[in-house]
């Protein structure tokens, strides 16, 4: 007994293995409590032990229903919780939910809300296709109540605009060079990039190319993190697949993968290895890297081009939460902090979207609620720009003070003096 990610084995999703252990670490969590008040999920938990006397076995089932739905996967509670592996009472608080939630949606099936938003790849499919429409139609109030009665995602998130041009379809019409005098990297642009930011990934471009780095940007599906959010293991895994191939390939000729999305980049190299096992997978997880981190080690080997030519100001820069537990270090600060006439104030608190749980309306004003020290945090900077690279952060920060930070590789862009490309 004890921690198992392993969705291949027949105790992964045995009703009574995952119940011992979700009594054993909760009452494990009851006696540290080092992380009350660090998400909702350990509220719910460590009142409702308290509740039935401190014994963890015996929570209410509806309690620890909402133990495991309240959990947004931010990872925050791994570099918070002393007993991760390989400790022997290995605790992952997180995958346990997952694990969790994976063995409800096998024996209940996945509810329609979660069914929609684990699929961005088809919803900014269809929406690319019509985006003024799909955006007109998003800000119209009685389709929002529609949309809220329907799929469950509250009326008033606001939520991503669609591009007119898909990342996708920029990059065909702008092909940098595949080869590189300091470099190649496989580009893996993200939904968010693809569909809703497309400026965020000319952006990409623009300073890979100017660093004399070859790019590649070749067809590629959701990175899979919606599924797995929404307790669909098999989709997660055929998305992996999916993309494992398509990137294998890549490294196999030399090229590293980078990432503008913590998320995504998150789930390759921390997912990815659970729901794939072969030297491909391997492979890809090994070369993987955040686009900034990418950046830095350039930088490291005396090949970053620092000729800026622009200063920022006062820059408040909210780090992404799977930033953070990927333990790599405050690259995009770091890149940021080489900008002539720039100083970068760290924000280091979560902005609650969590991939899609601030999207469902039984968790809206939650997720606002957990927002709350985010905010805080920026107006106390008083700052000429705001930056994450999450593009869900800007989300949260557009709903609740009327503007959208920027990711910080535009900041980037525009120190080298460079104009975006029109998208």
């Amino acid at each position: 007994m004890g921690f198992n990610f392993d969705v291949d084995s027949p105790a992964f999703w045995d009703e009574g293995e995952i119940n011992h252990e979700l009594s054993r670490v909760f009452d494990i969590c009851h006696s540290c409590r080092r992380c009350y008040n660090l998400c909702p999920s350990f509220n719910e938990l460590l009142d409702g032990i308290d509740e039935v006397g401190g014994e963890a076995t015996q929570l209410p089932s509806k309690t620890v229903r909402a133990v495991v739905d309240l959990c947004y996967q931010c990872k925050l509670c791994d570099p918070h919780c002393p007993y991760v592996p390989p400790h022997r009472w290995e605790v992952d608080f997180p995958r346990l939910m997952l694990r969790a939630k994976a063995a409800r949606v096998k024996k209940e099936g996945m509810p329609l809300q979660d069914k929609v938003l684990a699929d961005p790849n088809t919803l900014g499919g269809v929406a690319s296709h019509f985006p003024h429409l799909a955006n007109w139609a998003n800000q119209r109030k009685i389709l929002r109540v529609l949309m809220e009665r329907t799929v469950g995602i509250h009326r008033n998130r606001n939520l991503p605009l669609y591009s007119s041009l898909t990342f996708a379809e920029w990059f065909a019409r702008h092909r940098p060079e595949p080869q590189g005098k300091n470099g190649k990297v496989l580009l893996f642009y993200t939904c968010a990039v693809n569909y809703n930011d497309t400026d965020v990934g000319a952006a990409a471009v623009q300073v890979l190319v100017r660093n004399q780095i070859g790019v590649v940007a070749p067809p590629q599906v959701c990175c899979g993190m919606p599924a797995l959010d929404g307790g669909d293991i098999d989709s997660a895994r055929q998305r992996a697949q999916d993309n494992i191939r398509t990137l294998y390939g890549a490294v196999q000729q030399g090229y590293k993968i980078v990432v503008p999305g913590p998320t995504c980049g998150y789930m390759i190299r921390r997912e990815y290895p659970h729901l794939v096992k072969d030297e491909a997978g391997k492979a890809v997880v090994d070369n993987t890297l955040d686009l900034c981190e990418y950046l830095m080690s350039l930088h490291r080997e005396k090949k970053l081009d620092t000729a800026f030519t622009r200063g920022m100001g006062r820059v408040a820069y909210q780090v992404p939460c799977h930033l953070r537990v990927m333990n790599i270090g405050f690259k995009s600060r770091d890149l940021l902090r080489l900008l002539p006439n720039t100083t970068v104030e760290l924000i280091e608190k979560c902005a609650g979207v969590d991939g899609t749980w601030g999207f469902k309306k039984e968790y809206f004003h939650a997720s606002l609620t957990v927002a709350r020290g985010m905010l805080r945090a920026i107006d106390q900077v008083d700052a000429d720009v705001t930056v994450s690279d999450c593009p869900l952060a800007g989300l949260q920060v557009q709903h609740e003070r009327g503007y959208r930070p920027r990711h910080p590789i535009q900041l980037v862009r525009d120190a080298y003096g460079l104009e975006p490309l029109q998208v």
